[in-house]
C-alpha cells in the first residue's frame, strides 16, 4: 500500500524517545526507549547519539545511567528533532525538483509544496511540554 506521507523510524524514534525522556522524573536508558517505541536498541542508540551531540538531550554512563534533557521541554519544539534527524526541511516547487516544468502549469497545483510548509508549521508549533 502506498503512502503519500511517511516518518523514517530514525525520526520516528527521535520524537518518540525524547518526549519519553522529557515524561520521566529519573533517567530512561536505550533499552527502555527501545522497548516503549518497538525498536532495535542499537538504531535507539545511534539516534540518540545524535540529539546528545545537538545537545538536546544529556548521556549519563553507568548502570543507573540514561537520558535526560539538556534543555527546558517548552524550549523545544519537534521540528528542532526533527531537522536533527533528516536535515532542515527544504521547500521546493517541483516534488521533482525540476527547474523547468514542460506543462504550462503545475499537475499537482504545488500540493507538496503546501503540505511541506504545512508540515513543518505544525512542528515549528508543537513544543515537548504539550506532551507530558
Amino acid at each position: 500500500m502506498s503512502k503519500i506521507v511517511t516518518l523514517s523510524e530514525a525520526a520516528s524514534i527521535a520524537l518518540h524517545g525524547i518526549i519519553l525522556v522529557a515524561k520521566s522524573d529519573k533517567l530512561i536508558n536505550v533499552v527502555q526507549i527501545a522497548d516503549a517505541t518497538s525498536s532495535s536498541k542499537h538504531h535507539v542508540a545511534k539516534v540518540f547519539q545524535r540529539l546528545v551531540k545537538e545537545k538536546f538531550v544529556n548521556s549519563h554512563r553507568g548502570p543507573s545511567g540514561g537520558f535526560s534533557l539538556n534543555r527546558k521541554p517548552e524550549e523545544i519544539t519537534l521540528l528542532e528533532i526533527y531537522e536533527a534527524i533528516e536535515g532542515k526541511i527544504e521547500l521546493t516547487q517541483c516534488p521533482l525538483d525540476k527547474q523547468i516544468c514542460p506543462f504550462d502549469k503545475c499537475i499537482l497545483n504545488n500540493v507538496t509544496k503546501d503540505m511541506t510548509i504545512q508540515y513543518r508549521d505544525y512542528l515549528q508549533g508543537q513544543t515537548l511540554d504539550k506532551y507530558l
